[in-house]
């Protein structure tokens, strides 16, 4: 079971994500907003963070580079994918809206086993 921060300002659609990857087996948080984000990803240990981009005061990208910067892995879901500076596509795995619940978790199954396979300690022969 992973712990997944989800950053989302729309109640509606953060609803239906956050039922998806609790029937996923996910333990989940949810804010709208970056600050809360930033307090959270400062006080919680989390595996994952899902974060839209266009929030009411800021930038979901700012929320996946501190998830970075702490060494957790983001997934960017949004519906201005493309107004997004390339190097933003670049870091990040993106998901348009609307996304399905099924393609949601299993975007978050990839990223948390690409994480897992690249924290795998390397055996030496």
């Amino acid at each position: 079971m992973a712990r997944i921060l989800l950053v989302e300002d729309d109640l509606d659609v953060c609803l239906v994500m956050k039922d998806a990857l609790i029937d996923g087996g996910h333990a989940v948080e949810a804010t709208g907003r970056v600050i809360a984000g930033f307090v959270l990803l400062g006080s919680h240990p989390y595996d994952l963070v899902i974060t839209d981009v266009r929030l009411p005061d800021g930038s979901g990208v700012e929320v996946a580079d501190r998830a970075w910067e702490k060494g957790i892995p983001a997934l960017i879901v949004t519906g201005y994918a493309f107004d997004l500076p390339k190097d933003d596509l670049g870091r990040f795995e993106v998901l348009l809206k609307p996304v399905r619940p099924s393609e949601l978790v299993r975007a978050v199954e990839r990223v948390l086993q690409t994480e897992l396979t690249q924290r795998a300690p390397t055996q030496i022969a």
